[in-house]
């Protein structure tokens, strides 16, 4: 028989693009699936589990589209060295971390991640991994923590030459290996893409192997593109070509490709990126906190672009990233009026066809036959909520909202705000500070 759970007497928002605000409503979920939405009084002679949403608000889990759950172990660290451009940041702080992690720090910091996005009803996460000195098997470990969080994944490995051709060739064989058993297990919660770091720490030799891997492999790149001038500025150097067009020389962008930040790339840039139909995805509190700039996503989708939204870690909070996102435009415009609708469209238009073309299931929204993942919010608003006001109650509402509920694929992992895992979390906090610890001292 299969499993049924009616979410009931809730506020929904279906998420799609007409957003419009449906109260009294109840949600039925059977299996992994949205089997129905209707007005609660028509379930009264439902005799399944119920759980109450009356005073609260049902909409989709949220999607990040690019994150980095290894870098759970840098919250407070204080080893790093000061840092005054993104280069440095990177090598005084990031690349000392992810050579320091060991197979089980990679375990144990999604676990992390993943338990906080469930906080935050972020239901899908699409992950972009680095851990040099442990790279055989490393997706494997994030792979189980997504199995015991039940949290939608996407994963890769960071490909780079930064740390010699041993270390580049053993992450092409992880993410090859990873999208082979992705493609053999077709999990509807685990899925797959050929990672790389970025153009300036990626060989020609490397780029080719890659390009070709994915192309064998069907599978489609997740890379970081042009988030500092210092990768343009690289790339022209050694290449005589600007990121986008390198990247398009040696065929790892198009359809299925993610490339991430994309804040220094040229209107011509933009016309290819839209043409070969990759995705870019901002994450406007990571690029603020670097001081690299802030991606002109306005001009981006002028240009045909799909862009989706992501944290790059800074956050596992997708509504919080959302509203760094409209300050952000608004300091970029200077236009605070600006961006308003099309921002909002990043999380809840674009991540969600994001998300549904890499798992190949209808992710992201609340219609029948849509994978049940769901975000129950604890929201009575004080304002009217209805047709044409919905953005603004997440953003200036919702946000600042304690998540309820969290459902994915119909099981229940938070309800009453609280998990509802086989996880010991005052076990795994402490079994994490004691990792912490000892991987700053590695440092």
């Amino acid at each position: 028989m299969i499993p049924t759970l009616l979410i009931e007497n809730g506020t929904v928002l279906t998420g799609d693009s007409a957003a419009v605000p449906v109260p009294k409503h109840s949600v039925l979920i059977e299996g992994d699936r949205i089997s129905r939405i209707g007005p609660a009084r028509t379930f009264r002679c439902y005799k399944g589990r119920r759980i109450d949403a009356s005073r609260k608000v049902v909409m989709p889990g949220l999607i990040n589209a690019h994150t980095h759950c290894y870098s759970a172990f840098a919250r407070g660290m204080t080893r790093a060295k000061p840092s005054v451009s993104f280069d440095e940041v990177l090598r005084n702080l990031w690349w000392r971390l992810d050579s320091a992690l060991t197979a089980e720090d990679c375990h144990v910091s999604a676990l992390l991640a993943m338990i906080e996005s469930i906080r935050h009803g972020t239901t899908t996460i699409i992950d972009h991994h680095a851990s040099p000195n442990a790279v055989e098997g490393s997706l494997n470990a994030i792979a189980r923590a997504a199995r015991k969080t039940g949290v939608r994944a996407c994963l890769c490995y960071e490909l780079s030459d930064r740390d010699g051709p041993r270390i580049a060739e053993a992450g092409l064989k992880e993410n090859a290996d990873f999208i082979r058993r992705c493609v053999r297990e077709n999990d509807s919660g685990l899925q797959a893409l050929l990672g790389l770091h970025a153009s300036f720490t990626i060989s020609d030799g490397t780029l080719a192997a890659a390009a070709l891997a994915g192309s064998e492999l069907g599978a489609g790149c997740h890379i970081h593109v042009a988030e500092a001038q210092s990768d343009q500025d690289e790339c022209r150097r050694r290449h005589g070509l600007r990121v986008v067009e390198r990247l398009e020389k040696f065929g790892i962008l198009g359809g299925q490709t993610l490339a991430a930040h994309c804040v220094h790339v040229s209107r011509r840039e933009m016309d290819i990126l839209a043409r070969t139909q990759t995705t870019v995805i901002h994450n406007p509190q990571s690029n603020l906190n670097n001081a690299v700039g802030i991606a002109d996503v306005g001009e981006m989708t002028r240009r045909g672009v799909l862009v989706g939204l992501g944290t790059d870690a800074m956050t596992t909070n997708m509504l919080e990233e959302l509203r760094v996102s409209l300050w952000a435009r608004h300091l970029r415009t200077g236009d605070p009026s600006e961006g308003f609708s099309e921002l909002g469209a990043l999380l809840f238009s674009n991540n969600p066809r994001i998300a549904s073309r890499i798992f190949g299931r209808p992710l992201g929204i609340l219609h029948e036959g849509a994978m049940a993942d769901i975000a129950v919010f604890d929201y009575d608003p004080t304002t009217p909520l209805k047709r044409g006001n919905a953005l603004g109650h997440l953003v200036y509402g919702l946000s600042q909202a304690p998540v309820d509920t969290t459902i994915i694929g119909g099981r229940v992992l938070m309800q009453g705000r609280k998990l509802a895992l086989d996880i010991d979390e005052e076990r795994l906090n402490a079994r994490a500070r004691e990792r912490a610890k000892n991987l700053w001292k590695r440092l």
